[in-house]
């Protein structure tokens, strides 16, 4: 019995069909699902905070939210009440560990001398004068007897950050400094006070002024005395 072998001109139709074959049973993984979420930052899958009412609490606190900054360092967490308004658009936070050790965030419209200290004696006192100022990377570094801080630019902004040479050493302030970024939406939802946490936030009405004149205290004794 004589066996029968496959025609040459059939080989490669049946290799070409193979080949298709093995692509459509190891394709389906490679496109995402047309219903998937990106992911956020810590790896969930819940959609990104509406960006609207992020501007809106952003407003309320009296913050920019494109000035708003994050950092991280070892050990450090953020203290959610610390956050708040620097000058006209600027915003500040600080950062703090369970010994009471604190970094300070800041971002403001300065001038260039206020970040790079080698210009001029923008930084420290007669009472503290700068002992270090030197370039470190894309930032500066500056130091008196009691505190030290590095900045640099972003723009027309200066992101500084800073803490007493006591609580914070240098390289953790470094590390904290080279971390530090514009916050995006899902760490804007997590550094924004909530929506209508400062809308109840007014003034404290003094009793002791009076209506008119120029706002001196009222001390009159009352007939109790």
């Amino acid at each position: 019995m004589t066996s029968r072998s496959r025609s040459p001109r059939l080989r490669p139709l049946l290799l070409t069909a193979t080949l298709a074959l093995a692509l459509a049973a190891t394709g389906c993984g490679t496109e995402p699902a047309p219903d998937t979420r990106a992911a956020g930052p810590s790896g969930s899958v819940d959609p990104a905070p509406d960006r609207a009412e992020l501007e809106a609490r952003a407003s309320a606190a009296q913050l920019v939210a494109e000035h708003v900054w994050v950092t991280e360092a070892a050990g450090y967490a953020l203290a959610r009440q610390s956050v708040g308004a620097l000058g006209d658009d600027g915003f500040g936070s600080v950062y703090t560990e369970p010994e009471g050790g604190q970094i300070k965030l800041s971002v403001e419209r300065l001038p260039h001398a206020d970040a790079d200290c080698t210009d001029g004696p923008a930084s420290g006192s007669e009472q503290d004068p700068l002992v270090t100022c030197e370039r470190d990377g894309e930032q500066w570094y500056r130091a008196t007897e009691s505190g030290h801080a590095y900045a640099r630019e972003q723009g027309d902004l200066v992101v500084t950050l800073s803490g007493t040479r006591q609580e914070v050493d240098r390289a953790t302030l470094r590390s904290a400094a080279l971390a530090a970024h514009r916050a995006d939406d899902y760490e804007l939802d997590q550094v924004l006070p909530p929506a209508g946490e400062t809308a109840g936030r007014q003034p404290v009405e003094r009793g002791d002024l009076p209506p008119v004149g120029d706002g001196a205290p009222n001390n009159d004794v009352g007939a109790s005395g």
